[in-house]
């Protein structure tokens, strides 16, 4: 690990400004992520702002109706939380597919949402990664692909966000908010936070350099039967190869958002439908970008029989 500085920020707009100010700072808060890449020398900030005593870790309601999640929550206090379980179940049930208890209760809602992808090529330092190290090119394309992207990608990157929580928050349409480093504040829908790679994979959020979140708000509830329906490895701590995140109203329309196939949570409202319907089809207009590699084309499969399984679902409920 490399020698770094620390302070500890007052406010939100001191640590926003800190890390404008200080070349190679980064914020801090629970730190599951961010720690393990610079054991591994993946990230090397020269400075760390610890953002824990901003007091972001309420969870308060809303005059709308929602609920606004300070960036501090962690996810054990989010998904537990009452209102959460009853408006937002599937929310509460993404959260609990991460990690594991131990993780959940360090992991911040902001930090969760930021997380960087479990490439094999990006945590390893002999391989190539553009998101790593940018123009030098990406090891996972032709290499082994089996948990990365199959949609979204770029000739650049196929790596996948791994986020579940995420998954989740962009099925219910949440907003972040954020401080500036000049003090100023914005809102950005979920739906824009995360970049698709392009030819800048490095470039992962659209937020400014500096940029703090403080803020993630959930709209009103939509009621409907909530799902959370995740495919992995092995029964828990494993990241998600297909997860579908689904809210089914009772006349069947129904929102869908997908884990584990881009680079960002990947919903397409224009195909949205009622359900029951057709899997397949329902898949096929969901991914029909879709550019598996051989390794990882069974996920198209996947997701087709993961959504049967929402509908088997929504259909006992």
């Amino acid at each position: 690990m490399k020698v770094f500085s620390y302070q500890r920020a007052q406010t939100p707009a001191e640590a926003a400004a800190a890390a404008f100010n200080i070349p190679g700072a980064k914020f801090i808060a629970g730190g599951t992520n961010l720690l393990d890449l610079m054991k591994l020398e993946i990230e090397t900030p020269a400075h760390l702002i610890d953002v824990n005593g901003l007091g972001l870790d309420k969870i308060e309601s809303t005059p709308e109706g929602g609920l606004r999640i300070g960036a501090l929550v962690r996810n054990t206090d989010l998904a537990s939380d009452e209102r959460v379980r009853r408006n937002y179940g599937v929310l509460s049930r993404a959260l609990l597919a991460g990690a594991s208890g131990q993780l959940r209760n360090k992991a911040s809602t902001a930090g969760n949402l930021l997380q960087r992808t479990r490439c094999p090529y990006f945590y390893d330092t002999n391989q190539a990664c553009n998101k790593r190290s940018p123009g030098s090119g990406c090891s996972a394309i032709g290499g082994f692909s089996r948990q990365l992207a199959i949609v979204g990608g770029s000739e650049a990157c196929i790596a996948t966000h791994p986020s579940d929580m995420a998954v989740g928050m962009r099925v219910l349409d949440a907003t972040v908010e954020t401080v500036q480093p000049d003090g100023k504040t914005r809102i950005i829908p979920i739906a824009d936070l995360h970049r698709l790679p392009g030819q800048t994979p490095h470039i992962e959020t659209v937020l400014l350099p500096g940029e703090l979140i403080t803020s993630v708000t959930l709209p009103k509830p939509v009621g409907g039967l909530h799902i959370y329906r995740k495919v992995r490895d092995r029964s828990s701590y494993a990241f998600a190869l297909v997860s579908v995140a689904a809210v089914i109203q009772p006349d069947g329309k129904a929102r869908l958002a997908l884990g584990g196939v881009a680079h960002k949570p990947w919903r397409i409202e224009a195909v949205e439908q009622k359900l029951p319907g057709d899997a397949k089809s329902i898949a096929d207009q969901l991914l029909a970008s879709a550019k598996p590699t051989p390794d990882n084309a069974y996920k198209i499969t996947l997701v087709q029989r993961t959504l049967q399984a929402v509908m088997a679902e929504a259909k006992r409920a």
